[in-house]
């Protein structure tokens, strides 16, 4: 996938907003990439660019090459709860499958099978009223990779979970990404998540949303949350806070001339 010169303008009531503004990336094949940057950013509205969910924007995102429109090959998970409640965690990981009229033993047997590899197994008759928070999102993420998209997009997933929780299911995406190779984006605001996950860190300024800088985590692989108590992820972790903080006193002075 590539992300070539994109913007976005919304309509306000005092004009035009300029949410993102020539964003350049490319996303390499079974790589993960986090997007952080300063609330207001343009981060989400990044993301439904790629996903599909907003068309009204400049550049392009591609992907082998033709630009990218709404199909099978990008899958999403939400910040937002997003599992049917009256729907079993069977039945909610089936779902998609059931819209795309795969037969129904075929189905349920890769349910199954993606109930598994995120760590629910013997959770698949449950409600979601009777799944922790994690479980939950665990069970919405199996939903997203049931039809196998070719990419997944997770903006802030795990963002209203514990930091506990946040990285053992940190732990449980690396274990997926091992086996299925998988291109994986995520949105969050979490340092730690970001440079345990990813392979690269793409940094944006704060509105409208640029590219600051890239940083690659040459942190080694296989990985886990073992990792997190390393030198080099501290370092790796402080590098990005820096440009972080650089950009909110950037904002914070632009606020206190314009006022």
């Amino acid at each position: 996938m590539r992300v070539v010169n994109v913007g976005k303008r919304y309509d306000a009531a005092n004009g035009s907003l300029l949410a993102l503004d020539a964003i350049s990336f490319d996303v390499y094949d079974g790589e993960i990439i986090s997007v952080i940057g300063p609330s207001g950013c343009g981060k989400t509205t990044l993301f439904n660019v790629m996903g599909g969910l907003v068309d009204d924007y400049t550049g392009e995102v591609l992907i082998d090459g033709r630009r990218r429109h709404t199909h099978r090959q990008i899958g999403m998970v939400f910040q937002e709860e997003s599992n049917f409640p009256w729907r079993t965690t069977l039945e909610n990981v089936a779902f998609p499958l059931e819209a795309m009229d795969i037969p129904r033993k075929d189905r349920i047997a890769k349910a199954r099978h993606f109930i598994e590899l995120v760590g629910l197994g013997g959770f698949e008759n449950q409600y979601p009223d009777e799944l922790s928070g994690g479980m939950r999102q665990r069970a919405a993420l199996a939903r997203a990779l049931a039809f196998e998209p070719r990419i997944l997009l997770m903006d802030e997933p795990f963002a209203a979970l514990d930091a506990q929780t946040r990285l053992l299911i940190g732990d449980k995406v690396l274990a997926l990404r091992q086996e299925l190779r998988q291109t994986m984006l995520l949105v969050t605001h979490s340092l730690n998540e970001a440079v345990q996950l990813s392979d690269r860190v793409v940094v944006l300024t704060g509105r409208p949303g640029r590219v600051r800088r890239i940083i690659e985590i040459d942190l080694p692989r296989p990985r886990s949350s073992d990792i997190v108590g390393s030198a080099r992820f501290a370092n790796l972790v402080g590098a990005i806070w820096q440009d972080l903080r650089d950009e909110a006193n950037a904002a914070m002075a632009r606020s206190q001339t314009a006022s």
